[in-house]
């Protein structure tokens, strides 16, 4: 597909992951059970928190979005990358490549925003718990979720219609297993300056300020349990934030070391590494982290399975 001067490449070569071929089948069984598990554990949350009334509150209102973006979120990479081991193949085209560049990015976004919004009802449910259902009412649930995914979609666009005005003469071959923003500007034979100037700015928006918003939250939690400190108090906050402090610190800790730890180009095998871990690794763990860590979780969990042994 040539874009009238813009591009001059129908297609993108995908290196892949940095393994050796005789080790594909092995990774491949082993990306796929990781994909599988993905899939399943986050569907199992969003049907639980569906089934058990008891988690029809604010906080497992969020946890049920934020699996559903997890899932989409892991497809958008994983199935193109199980694929392309198992076929032997790395071409994707123009068009391919750039749709999955948008979705990567939309999902990555809404998982940034909900998982601020988590963080948002957490510090109410901890620092003003009398006012708790006032404040997080439906309304307000509903709209944290729409203004997520508004501006992730936002932010997804803006880079999205900048990615096309790029010119790709010089070369068509991604050291990586999708279609990676940075990986594209790097590759593109134009001015990458305003791409690289929105990166800075949707970033801080999509990215930053979720991250600031998150640690006022929890400053604000510890302040309020030091000032009234108690053993019952602190194992009352560990167990409601324990689940989602783990996961935050699973999805920025990639972020940031994928995004904001300098490379060079002897490191790209370590942006690609670091990628899988932030996008199929971290996806995959949410599940077990909520529903080990959690005991509403595992209630609703023993509740279903009883039932459906009693109904056989």
């Amino acid at each position: 597909m040539r874009r009238d001067n813009q591009s001059s490449v129908s297609e993108f070569l995908l290196l892949g992951l940095p393994i050796q071929p005789e080790e594909q089948g092995m990774y491949y069984a082993l990306f796929l059970v990781m994909y599988l598990t993905t899939v399943l554990g986050n569907l199992l949350i969003i049907l639980l928190i569906r089934l058990d009334s008891r988690l029809h509150t604010p906080m497992y209102f969020f946890l049920s979005h934020l699996a559903l973006t997890d899932v989409c979120f892991s497809s958008v990479t994983a199935p193109k990358m199980l694929m392309d081991m198992l076929m032997q193949t790395q071409s994707i085209s123009y068009a391919g490549c750039i749709c999955q560049e948008f979705f990567f990015l939309l999902f990555g976004g809404v998982d940034s925003f909900l998982l601020t919004s988590m963080a948002y009802d957490r510090y109410v449910a901890i620092c003003h718990p009398l006012n708790y259902t006032t404040i997080m009412s439906q309304n307000l649930c509903f709209l944290l979720v729409i203004v997520s995914w508004v501006l992730s979609f936002a932010g997804s666009l803006v880079h999205t219609l900048l990615l096309t005005r790029l010119s790709f003469f010089r070369d068509n071959t991604l050291h990586h297993f999708f279609c990676e923003l940075a990986a594209l500007i790097k590759l593109s034979s134009s001015d990458t300056t305003i791409n690289e100037l929105v990166i800075l700015t949707v970033g801080t928006v999509v990215i930053s300020v979720p991250f600031v918003c998150i640690l006022v939250s929890y400053g604000h939690i510890g302040a309020t349990i030091l000032r009234r400190p108690s053993i019952q108090g602190i194992c009352k906050a560990l167990s409601t934030c324990g689940s989602h402090l783990s996961v935050v610190s699973l999805y920025y800790g990639a972020i940031i070391g994928l995004y904001f730890v300098p490379s060079s180009n002897s490191s790209k095998d370590k942006d690609v590494i670091v990628s899988v871990f932030y996008s199929l690794v971290t996806p995959m763990l949410n599940p077990f982290i909520y529903s080990l860590r959690n005991r509403d979780m595992k209630g609703a969990l023993e509740n279903v399975l009883s039932r459906g042994i009693f109904s056989v």
